[in-house]
């Protein structure tokens, strides 16, 4: 099978004439959005140009304490960019959760693809461990996002109803439910709508990859479906850990809804 073909610079460069496309007509549009594609663009080209050469020095180098940096600072990211993304729904208590949601779920899946399924030695080897991992992390910091969101904004907009609730003798847990329950659908539907698509509406990015660096279409089928089922069981994870553990910093030790809830209806 032939291997994979080579950009050169110049064609590369060509591509970002689509960019132009795209900046003409937003400014047709009179959208205001020219300085945010641009920078959205020169970021993009950095971020992957600088990711290029430090996965070259990381692949030639196979040590686990450099493979676990960069899993912390994916991690760090991710729940940084959760942060960002709910900051109106956000509360100090709900910080923790998030976090450690985020850490367990994705380092569970993650141990599980490598020891179980892939069997990779060592398991720290970057070239498996890291794209791994950043997939994992990625599509879960997705889900976490808008299963968090949605259960803040659904209490903070019945609020009225969770309290009655309370009045009538129902425990927080009875009392939140239908939130957690709808909070968590939402946070795994992205996931399965991928799942439910792919390979027919459209060829994942991980098995478009592999089939252009010249592996087998069977085998880039396999690796890709294994990863699906990787990330499926820890967007799973991730979000029902945050919407289970995090319903209950909704409440004080009295079960009342807790004064920073109310603040941010307000």
């Amino acid at each position: 099978m032939e291997g994979i073909i080579q950009i050169e610079i110049l064609y590369l460069a060509l591509g970002y004439i689509l960019i132009l496309l795209l900046l003409l007509l937003v400014r047709l549009k009179k959208l205001g959005k020219e300085w945010e594609i641009t920078l959205a663009s020169l970021r993009m080209t950095a971020q992957l140009v600088l990711t290029g050469f430090v996965l070259t020095y990381v692949f030639s180098w196979q040590k686990i304490w450099i493979t676990l940096i960069i899993f912390s600072v994916m991690e760090a990211f991710a729940i940084y960019t959760v942060f960002g993304r709910v900051k109106k729904s956000l509360f100090p208590a709900l910080r923790l959760v998030i976090a450690g949601s985020m850490l367990l779920g994705t380092a569970t899946a993650l141990t599980y693809f490598l020891f179980v399924i892939v069997r990779v030695s060592p398991w720290f080897a970057p070239r498996y461990f890291i794209p791994v991992a950043g997939m994992i992390i990625g599509n879960s910091m997705n889900g976490i996002s808008i299963g968090i969101d949605r259960l803040s904004s659904g209490i903070r907009s019945q609020l009225d109803r969770l309290e009655g609730a309370l009045m009538l003798g129902a425990t927080p847990k009875e009392a939140a439910r239908p939130f957690v329950r709808e909070a968590f659908s939402a946070g795994i539907m992205p996931i399965i709508n991928n799942m439910m698509g792919m390979g027919i509406v459209f060829l994942p990015g991980m098995m478009t990859g592999q089939i252009l660096a010249g592996v087998a279409p069977l085998d880039a089928i396999k690796y890709q479906i294994a990863i699906m089922l990787g990330i499926g069981g820890a967007v799973t994870v991730t979000v029902f850990l945050v919407t289970e553990l995090g319903y209950r910093r909704f409440f004080n030790r009295y079960c009342q809804v807790r004064q920073e809830v109310i603040d941010l209806r307000l």
